[in-house]
């Protein structure tokens, strides 16, 4: 018994560098900026390219996890993602900071994936699973949480590429850690095949959109490249689907899309995702160049969030069996929402006190409804399918991050144009950018909250049931019956 929560303990570590490096960057861009002499656009590729390898290759390494070996994957994506977080710190240019950071999404791809499919396969008690569930979720949302303190502390005591070094002592430990507990599973029935025209089409249409969205501002929308790159993310998305559909081995079985929790759960994932990194990244610069925050005030206004973050996913698996995993998750997507629309109504001249009920209510929202939706997600599906299921769970939640970071950046810096257009001082442009951003974020959230609560109200039913992955595992498995799933 020991054993398993000493893996528990390893995934959790893994999973927290992973989630920390899609934050810890953000209250250090505007440091990394002057050292590097970076435009924002080069900022954003800072943040981007990690997670742009990271989201593009993780169905890939569920995949390779499940057909080779998931505690093989586990500790080789580790050193990589050591190696690119060590890289990372020792930069001394934007374009070796951006290749480093490719490194470690690299990593991070073959790492992510296998982290719930070994809790998965390590925790065969449904009330054991939901608990390990329960605390890998909360270790890693700590992680994206707790991201601008630890980030804020160090650029402004330390030297800046010291946010990358932290994950190299944490790295050794977790492969030392699992080396000595880790066992090795696989799926037995996973074809040991790897879909590779899936993966460069899906990869083609991701980078593709990224890069329009990102230069966009710069190069003109309507100019031939930008045009040109949304019609090869159109093209490659709609080939991704029909390859998907067709190919004896596909990287997503689109059947699985049939089940209205598991289609339903995912788009409420990728909105929570959309939401919280998206919105980081954006919020870190306005706390300091708008309110003039230094790093580490900047990090330490977004810790009382962290710990509602915390509290509320730790209390969540307590919640959502009572009122029901659909009223949880919509009550958290509506305090994200709510407490988003708070700050979306502050200006150049907030102060520390002001920020924190949008702060706290957007991280009680935040941890209140992400376990009870990865727990459904993750329910229903069988057993057998947990590569699968913990790929796309992954995938999702990073393609998404990636979007919020591209997206509200393709907002904020149109409605930043606009107003400079129109004489506004430089400082009034930026916030009338980031409050137009917000308010595309708040409009998204709340759909999910409708999504969340009628896609996952059968769940409710279940009140947490110990025999709730049984169930919805049956209601699947003539779905995906003869259909070669790939994890």
């Amino acid at each position: 018994m020991r054993r398993r929560w000493w893996i528990l303990v390893a995934v959790s570590l893994a999973t927290f560098m992973t989630y920390l490096d899609n934050n810890v960057t953000n209250v250090a861009i505007p440091t990394i900026q002057r050292s590097l002499h970076l435009s924002i656009a080069g900022l954003e590729w800072v943040v981007s390219s990690y997670i742009l390898v990271f989201a593009s290759l993780l169905l890939l390494g569920g995949r390779m996890a499940d057909i080779y070996g998931r505690r093989r994957l586990f500790l080789t994506g580790l050193s990589i993602f050591t190696l690119g977080s060590l890289f990372s710190g020792l930069a001394t240019s934007g374009t070796v900071l951006i290749g480093a950071r490719l490194v470690q999404g690299l990593g991070a791809a073959l790492l992510v994936p296998t982290t719930l499919a070994i809790i998965m396969a390590t925790f065969d008690d449904a009330r054991e699973r939901t608990r390990a569930i329960a605390a890998w979720t909360a270790i890693g949302a700590m992680g994206l949480a707790f991201g601008p303190l630890i980030g804020g502390f160090i650029t402004q005591h330390f030297h800046w590429g010291w946010i990358f070094f932290i994950n190299v002592p944490i790295g050794a430990v977790t492969f030392a850690i699992a080396i000595a507990t880790m066992r090795e599973s696989r799926a037995d029935s996973a074809a040991r095949r790897l879909d590779v025209p899936g993966l460069v089409s899906s990869a083609l249409a991701l980078f593709a959109l990224v890069y329009a969205l990102i230069e966009g501002h710069d190069k003109g929308w309507t100019s031939p490249l930008i045009a040109g790159c949304f019609a090869v993310a159109a093209v490659a998305a709609i080939a991704f689907g029909v390859i998907e559909s067709r190919t004896q081995s596909p990287m997503v079985s689109l059947q699985l899309f049939r089940s209205r929790i598991f289609a339903g759960g995912t788009t409420v994932m990728m909105l929570w995702a959309f939401g919280i990194l998206g919105i980081y990244f954006f919020t870190s610069i306005y706390l300091q160049t708008m309110l003039g925050f230094s790093p580490t005030k900047a990090g330490l206004a977004f810790l009382p969030m962290a710990i509602c973050m915390a509290i509320f996913a730790s209390l969540a698996p307590q919640v959502a069996p009572r009122i029901g995993a659909h009223r949880a998750v919509a009550l958290g997507m509506a305090a994200m929402a709510a407490g988003l629309y708070l700050f979306a109504r502050l200006g150049g001249t907030a102060t520390f006190g002001s920020l924190m009920p949008g702060f706290l209510m957007f991280g009680a929202g935040a941890g209140l409804m992400n376990v009870p939706l990865t727990n459904v997600i993750l329910h229903s599906m069988p057993p057998e399918r947990a590569g699968v299921a913990s790929a796309l769970l992954n995938a999702s939640r990073e393609v998404a991050g990636l979007l919020g970071i591209t997206v509200i950046g393709a907002v904020l810096r149109s409605g930043e144009g606009r107003a400079l257009q129109h004489g506004a001082s430089t400082g009034s442009a930026f916030l009338t950018g980031y409050h137009d951003g917000l308010l595309v974020t708040v409009v998204l959230l709340a759909i999910g909250t409708l999504i969340g609560y009628f896609a996952l109200a059968r769940s409710a039913d279940d009140r947490g049931r110990p025999d709730l992955e049984a169930t919805l595992a049956a209601e699947l498995a003539p779905e995906i019956a003869g259909q070669p799933v790939a994890s």
